[in-house]
């Protein structure tokens, strides 16, 4: 028989005739499979092969390229519906807040956290020394309450604008898991900072705290990058001054926890070496931070239950 005559069928559909081959494998494809290359056809399998073996693009942390902010919107959402809900249920904030330690009445009352007191029935201590340890978390998704003035308002659109500003940015420089990363262990220094120096019966609230440790990285990526510091060194003061002038009426102890915590965070996430050894130093850096918060937010609780607080 002539060779020439032989019918020959693709490999992956044995009833389609077909006469091109793979250019890889060198295997007959038909029409369906054929999948265009720069010179000639691959079949699927080439074409997913050749795939794997292309290294894939990483951010400058070493995290995964991605086109589209998601995490920066959901937080915005977030912190949108968690304000909503402050709207239709304003005891949310009084339960949520960052306390670190306040008395409350039989009736509910809350009262001075020193001094003595005639009270028919049990005092109870709430907030983070009565082993409500979420507040840290959940008190940087909540902001003052609309219904104290037009501060209320003023203070989740501040800060929801700069979110939006800084952290569309942050997160394409970073990867959404680092990102997601910067931003609630920001949240966390912010709120341990609080729990440390400020008076431990004040409320606070706000996203503030995550939101400058998003700008402490937008500073150090940008440095990491060599990029033209100008522009990035005004807004390095702008933040700065924000976070002297909200000292007057604000939480600038969550202010500055965030900022360090956030500089912490994004240095281990920039300057790790770019290697196999990447990932264990930024994890080993960020759990190091995590085990210096909780010392430092257990010994002071220790010390408000422990006799800073008399019941």
């Amino acid at each position: 028989m002539d060779p020439e005559s032989t019918v020959t069928t693709c490999y992956r559909h044995p009833a389609v005739e077909c006469h091109v081959r793979c250019v890889r494998c060198e295997r007959f494809i038909c029409p369906d499979c054929m999948r265009g290359a720069p010179v000639g056809h691959q079949c699927p399998e080439c074409l997913k092969e050749g795939a794997r073996s292309v290294r894939q693009a990483r951010t400058i942390a070493g995290g995964r390229v991605s086109a589209t902010p998601v995490v920066t919107y959901v937080l915005f959402a977030l912190n949108v519906l968690a304000y909503l809900a402050e709207v239709v249920r304003p005891e949310i904030v009084d339960r949520f807040s960052m306390v670190g330690a306040r008395l409350v009445g039989p009736d509910g009352g809350h009262l001075p956290a020193d001094g003595a007191y005639f009270v028919l029935g049990t005092l109870r201590t709430e907030g983070v020394a009565g082993g409500e340890w979420e507040r840290m978390l959940t008190s940087a998704f909540l902001h003052v309450s609309p219904f104290e003035g037009a501060f209320g308002f003023l203070h989740i659109t501040m800060n929801m604008v700069a979110l939006w500003q800084l952290g569309r940015v942050v997160e394409l420089m970073l990867g959404r898991l680092r990102f997601v990363v910067l931003y609630l262990v920001s949240a966390l220094g912010g709120s341990v900072l609080v729990l440390v120096l400020a008076d431990p019966g004040q409320s606070s609230v706000g996203a503030s705290g995550a939101i400058f440790g998003v700008g402490a990285a937008y500073y150090v990526l940008h440095r990491r990058l060599g990029a033209d510091m100008a522009a990035v060194n005004r807004f390095m003061v702008v933040l700065l001054l924000w976070l002297v002038v909200s000292a007057g009426f604000t939480s600038w102890q969550g202010h500055l926890g965030g900022l360090l915590a956030g500089g912490a965070v994004a240095s281990a996430f920039a300057y790790a070496p770019r290697d196999g050894r990447r990932v264990a130093v930024q994890a080993g850096v960020c759990a190091g931070l995590l085990a210096l918060l909780a010392v430092a937010a257990v010994s002071r609780v220790t010390e408000l239950t422990g006799g800073g607080i008399s019941l």
